[in-house]
């Protein structure tokens, strides 16, 4: 894999985590791996015995949306939705989905058209495009749910988009792999992820808990599922540290 000169560049090319880069020898055009997956072949592979992920994930969704007083939230990388029959109408105001394919989006909106007052969808590309965010001083979305979507953005992208829409709450699941190179599960589907080994970075509990560290998120909560094939996946949930907790802090240990 060719290296990228450009370590400070968000084009669709470069993958950047603030430590190493995957570069995509491509035209510029070329659409993310994630643009070429089909929604069908994505959930019949996570929902296999062997694999179970869609299972897992729908079941800590549940516990993510009633974690937090909150009444909105986001929701990076919501594929096809799964997980949002757990948004309560009494509880939410509006949650967002957020995504780079336009077909999980779509599936997303059909599956939940009786939802439609509270769960708003948009197209995204958080490489390129966190700016786009809205920003919780105008929705206040104090709740962003970020589940596998950390692996293949990065860290930096990651905590642009977070510093962008400045929820109190972050919950993230990452997964963790006994085999960094096997990180995809064997199916009758594997080969529909090989596009993702430009774009994966293997994940590490203590890099993210120092990168939220970084724009002031404490860690606040974990837990951990266990898969099938050695692999689990890890929640993570953090509270932005406001001045008052800080000074808080300052005059406990001052």
């Amino acid at each position: 894999m060719k290296k990228c000169e450009n370590v400070r560049s968000r084009c669709i090319k470069c993958y950047w985590d603030g430590s190493k880069s995957a570069y995509i020898e491509a035209s510029p055009n070329r659409k993310n791996p994630w643009e070429e997956i089909k929604l069908e072949d994505y959930e019949k592979h996570m929902s296999l015995d062997s694999v179970r992920q869609l299972q897992a994930m729908n079941k800590i969704m549940h516990e993510q949306f009633e974690a937090y007083p909150v009444k909105t939230a986001m929701v990076l990388g919501v594929a096809g939705g799964n997980g949002l029959e757990h948004v309560r109408s009494e509880k939410y105001q509006v949650v967002y989905g957020i995504d780079i394919n336009e077909e999980y989006l779509a599936a997303a909106s059909k599956r939940y058209e009786q939802s439609s007052e509270v769960l708003q969808f948009m197209k995204m590309d958080l490489l390129t495009e966190a700016d786009r965010l809205p920003r919780a001083d105008l929705i206040i979305a104090n709740l962003i749910i970020a589940n596998l979507i950390v692996e293949y953005i990065g860290y930096s992208a990651f905590k642009n988009a977070v510093r962008r829409v400045d929820p109190e709450y972050v919950s993230c699941v990452i997964q963790v792999n006994s085999d960094d190179k096997q990180w995809v599960s064997d199916s009758p589907y594997l080969h529909v992820f090989d596009g993702l080994d430009n774009i994966h970075h293997q994940m590490e509990e203590s890099a993210l808990a120092s990168a939220m560290k970084e724009i002031a998120y404490k860690s606040v909560f974990r837990s951990e599922e266990l898969l099938p094939n050695g692999k689990s996946l890890i929640r993570m949930d953090f509270r932005k540290e406001t001045e008052e907790i800080l000074q808080q802090g300052a005059a406990k240990f001052g």
